[in-house]
């Protein structure tokens, strides 16, 4: 994550001092990209992904959650309303692994289980941005979402008495975050960090309605964080 955040840093850092966002006669880039009705790029980013649990009864032990960095990718259309509110479509494919670990077994077979998942996610999302300040526009964005989950295995008959953890294929959520458009001579470069929250409680539950896995979980939510560089 340092070396992720060291890597933006230094773009930013090169987007302004290239551009010289801050004398006093700046040069204007690309002057008429935010007037164009429509708007297409692409965009390319880290994600790392967490569970929210919720328990039927306090036990004193949580599920541990083992997260590990994923990538994503996609494409966006931009749709301009006016000069600060653009609506935003940003399919893309995202993956991401997470290793859970249960309490209560001694036998490392029975207590781990290894999630890994290739999301289709299909974002609608409101950008609202400040006023352009020289070769950058601050800007806040949110909205839902819709995703597949590739990895899902949710028609599988086996559960984790077999050693599969099934999760639902359908996912439904919304995220929120924020970033800068960077005008550069050729292109606009952004930044963002988004939050994403699921809404759909993601678990399939075992066969057996006293699972020593399942049983006691009320409800299963992804969380997660994205790095998101996107280029217009």
């Amino acid at each position: 994550m340092k070396k992720i955040f060291f890597l933006i840093l230094l773009t930013v850092c090169g987007c302004l001092g290239t551009n010289a966002q801050f004398r006093k006669d700046p040069i204007l880039n690309i002057q008429n990209e935010d007037k164009k009705p429509l708007n297409f790029g692409y965009f390319l980013g880290f994600n790392q992904y967490d569970f929210q649990f919720e328990y039927k009864n306090d036990i004193g032990q949580d599920i541990l959650v083992d997260k590990a960095f994923g990538f994503n990718v996609g494409v966006l259309g931009e749709l301009r309303i006016n000069e600060f509110l653009d609506l935003r479509f940003e399919p893309g494919l995202l993956y991401t692994a997470r290793t859970l670990g249960f309490p209560g077994f001694t036998n490392e077979a029975d207590a781990i289980r290894e999630v890994r998942s290739t999301y289709i996610r299909f974002p609608l999302l409101l950008k609202v941005s400040t006023k352009r300040f020289n070769n950058l526009k601050p800007f806040i964005i949110g909205g839902g979402y819709t995703a597949i989950n590739l990895g899902s295995k949710e028609d599988s008959l086996a559960d984790n008495a077999s050693g599969e953890f099934r999760m639902t294929g359908d996912v439904y959520g919304y995220e929120l975050g924020f970033g800068i458009d960077f005008y550069t001579e050729f292109f606009k470069f952004t930044p963002s960090i988004r939050g994403v929250f699921a809404l759909t409680d993601e678990l399939i539950r075992d066969n057996d309605p006293n699972s020593p896995w399942t049983g006691n979980i009320a409800g299963m939510r992804t969380r997660g964080i994205f790095i998101n560089l996107t280029f217009e």
